[in-house]
């Protein structure tokens, strides 16, 4: 289906109202209460969204309790590997329309969601399907008087609240190892980006999933349904990924039933570009890193620091290929960079440019809405030079298609800068030496570290953040640590 007609449907099929998904039927709020979805790019209503709160996250655990005794507690792993493929193929299936809804939601390129997001989506029920076959528990012979063996039993309902950056690629990527493992899941969206998640539910259905083992309530965070799913006695984990505040409100909301964790949260990412680099090579990746999804993505490299004998070739010919990029309407062919999420975010992006200038920053190309477009949260891509190590738009997050580029002198120096930060999520390296390449990725204090390349993933490998940018890690072995508990059994021989 070509952009063409993916638009002409998105236009014929408007309004879209997103309803909660409650032990396997879609449901409005039992107040009938809504609120509206807006297109971040075009400003039009979308439709409406059900908001839900703590009777409806009540309802949506009780269905998950009783689903982890029912008919799912019976699925042997194989069986459930078998859905997870299933689900996999669904959302493959309908990924034009998925991919559509997403560019929607989200603002961002049309052919971006096509390509990353609803691509990786499915790979992760895939992923999981496989990974789950080849589990194996361990055992302990003890002096010939008894055996000591492993048992791996589901953790039991886990909550999910999902952000708005990437909503079907995060949520899959939680969903599928809370399935793959046993468990049963409410999931709470992120309130801007509703329409994949609904979506979900229903193809998770139509692979064979039971009723109530997979639940979805809408509505906002605080003091409404995030802080009612996360303060339900009966909920025995989280996993949240989104601010570094909120995950702060989260473990204090959970603390009283001691519910398991698992956190990723802010990230003010390094990228460190040594003068034997090949800088074509950097550039063409650091495009990615700076500005992919509009600069909204956690491992984004947005702290720029380049050794200073190649810093003023490598400003020269990476403003050129900025200015190269085509911002705009998400559903055309050539747009890299689509629409901030929100008239909010697009204003707090904003404002951290003008702070910027404020501390003596130097805007070199971009810097506020692009002259060409009249409507929508658009903002070009933002390239910031002349600030200390210490100014708020190099220490702050600000989550948008904004970096900041900064010159450094020696190995030692660029290290301490890129550790000084409470964050610790990703960093990249680039260097042509080896012996230094892991010398400096050694001492580098974040959760996943490139070197000569970024963003690419081995689901195998744990993932998540130090300092604040996390708590736990998931990712293959990692992901069943978290969604499963491990028992001891001894047999006395």
């Amino acid at each position: 289906m070509s952009i063409l007609q993916i638009t002409e449907k998105r236009n014929k099929t408007l309004p879209i109202d997103c309803k909660h998904f409650i032990d396997g039927q879609y449901t409005p709020s039992f107040n009938q209460k809504t609120f509206l979805n807006i297109n971040p790019a075009t400003e039009e209503v979308l439709g409406s969204v059900s908001e839900g709160g703590e009777l409806e996250i009540d309802l949506a655990v009780k269905a998950a309790k009783r689903a982890l005794k029912g008919e799912w507690k019976q699925f042997t792993s194989s069986k459930r590997a078998a859905v997870l493929r299933k689900i996999g193929d669904g959302i493959l299936a309908r990924k034009e329309e998925l991919a559509a809804l997403e560019a929607m939601d989200t603002g961002k390129p049309y052919n971006l969601a096509l390509e990353v997001d609803i691509t990786r989506s499915a790979h992760n029920f895939y992923f999981f399907a496989d990974y789950i076959t080849t589990l194996s528990s361990e055992s302990h012979m003890q002096d010939q008087t008894a055996l000591h063996y492993s048992y791996r039993r589901p953790v039991g309902v886990v909550g999910m609240i999902n952000p708005w950056n990437l909503p079907l690629l995060l949520l899959t990527w939680k969903l599928a190892p809370c399935l793959a493992a046993g468990n049963t899941a409410v999931m709470k969206p992120a309130e801007w980006t509703p329409m994949t998640a609904t979506v979900l539910a229903e193809i998770c259905k139509e692979a064979g999933v039971p009723d109530g083992v997979v639940n979805i309530v809408h509505g906002f965070g605080a003091n409404a349904a995030g802080s009612a799913l996360t303060e339900h006695s009966n909920v025995d984990a989280i996993t949240f990924t989104g601010e570094t505040k909120t995950g702060t409100a989260i473990m204090k909301a959970a603390a009283p039933t001691l519910k398991k964790l698992s956190f990723e949260l802010g990230g003010k990412n390094p990228n460190i570009i040594f003068a034997d680099s090949d800088l074509d090579e950097v550039i063409e990746t650091t495009l990615k890193s700076s500005f992919m999804n509009q600069g909204e993505v956690c491992l984004c490299g947005s702290r720029i620091y380049v050794q200073r004998t190649v810093f003023d070739e490598f400003i020269e010919k990476f403003v050129a290929k900025t200015k190269e990029l085509k911002i705009g309407d998400p559903f055309k062919e050539d747009t890299n960079v689509g629409a901030v999420i929100s008239k909010e975010h697009y204003e707090k992006v904003l404002s951290y440019i003008e702070i910027a200038k404020e501390e003596g920053g130097k805007i070199l190309t971009g810097g506020g809405r692009p002259e060409s477009i009249d409507k929508g949260c658009f903002i070009s891509p933002t390239i910031i030079t002349g600030l200390t190590r210490d100014s708020r738009c190099v220490r702050e997050e600000i989550f948008g298609p904004v970096v900041t580029v900064l010159p450094f002198d020696s190995e030692e120096e660029v290290i301490e800068w890129a550790n000084d930060t409470h964050y610790g999520l990703g960093a990249t390296i680039w260097t042509n030496d080896l012996r230094r390449a892991h010398r400096v990725a050694h001492q580098i204090e974040a959760g996943i570290i490139w070197v000569n390349t970024w963003y690419l993933r081995d689901l195998r490998t744990p993932f998540g953040g130090m300092k604040q940018s996390g708590l736990g890690r998931e990712g293959g072995i990692h992901s069943f640590e978290f969604y499963s508990e491990l028992s001891n059994i001894t047999i006395k021989l």
